[in-house]
């Protein structure tokens, strides 16, 4: 078990991360509501592969700090911080977003951090496909959490936003796991300011910078098309991409799967 290890960002927040293997780092990003923890196997899977691999709490979560005003450009300083301190030596690095961490992937790459090549799985931006995303959506969240009201985030972005039955998150009150949403629920917003704000639609602008090798996946068992054929959409508009649907769940491939194909991905 890789021990908690410390990244210092360039503003100076401390980004807790772990790191298992050796060899060039491939970094997992998680999505809303996911901590080290969440990809934790996929970053040892890796860490077999003959990579270093990844995860970290991205800030505002787990056992990262935060520094306020919040801005993308900090969360991709964060990002290139774990790469610079994870790497045995100084080289550049491979990124697989799982989400909406995929579109910080994409945000970091168009900026120039170390990344030379990069995945992510289904990241959720608003095509034509999806519906129009709820109004004020940014300033929604900043109302609840004026309030004190995390609670009304997990429930506002499960059931008006993911569109999850209402009997669903009631289901998951009292438990550990709602207790684990409310610690990060603030960190939604910074989810959605990576996908864009309140539109959420694709980047084009960004897109046109991510000029590496991308590979874009999705999962056959994603049954929501709108979010099974992003990985498709999402390629497309890349310079330099290609989709791929690997055996899966809902919105997640099983690491025995993942990892290889992103190992070969990478290596390619």
């Amino acid at each position: 078990m890789s021990q908690i290890q410390k990244a210092t960002s360039a503003d100076g927040t401390t980004i807790a991360y772990e790191a298992y293997g050796s060899g060039p780092v491939a970094v997992v990003v998680g999505g809303a509501f996911c901590d080290r923890g969440a990809f934790r196997d996929v970053a040892q899977a890796l860490g077999d592969l003959g990579f270093t691999g990844v995860t970290y709490d991205r800030r505002g979560r787990g056992d990262s700090a935060d520094t306020e005003p919040y801005a993308v450009a900090r969360e991709v300083d964060d990002l290139t911080a774990v790469i610079s301190a994870a790497s045995e030596s100084p080289s550049a690095a491979y990124a697989f977003g799982v989400s909406s961490g995929g579109a910080l992937v994409i945000e970091a790459v168009a900026a120039g951090a170390p990344i030379i090549k990069a995945s992510a799985l289904e990241v959720p931006y608003r095509t034509a496909a999806w519906p129009p995303p709820p109004a004020d959506y940014i300033e929604t969240l900043d109302a609840f959490e004026a309030m004190g009201d995390r609670a009304g985030i997990v429930r506002y972005f499960n059931n008006e936003v993911v569109g999850m039955p209402a009997e669903m998150v009631e289901g998951m009150v009292g438990t550990p796991m709602w207790d684990a949403l409310l610690s990060m629920a603030y960190t939604v917003k910074y989810d959605g300011l990576c996908l864009g704000g309140d539109e959420q639609g694709i980047p084009a602008e960004t897109f046109a910078r991510v000029t590496v090798p991308f590979l874009s996946v999705c999962s056959s068992g994603t049954q929501m098309p709108r979010l099974h054929d992003a990985a498709g959409v999402v390629a497309k508009a890349l310079p330099n991409a290609t989709a791929v649907e690997l055996p899966g769940e809902f919105h997640q491939v099983p690491v025995g799967v993942l990892a290889p194909a992103l190992a070969d991905f990478f290596r390619s």
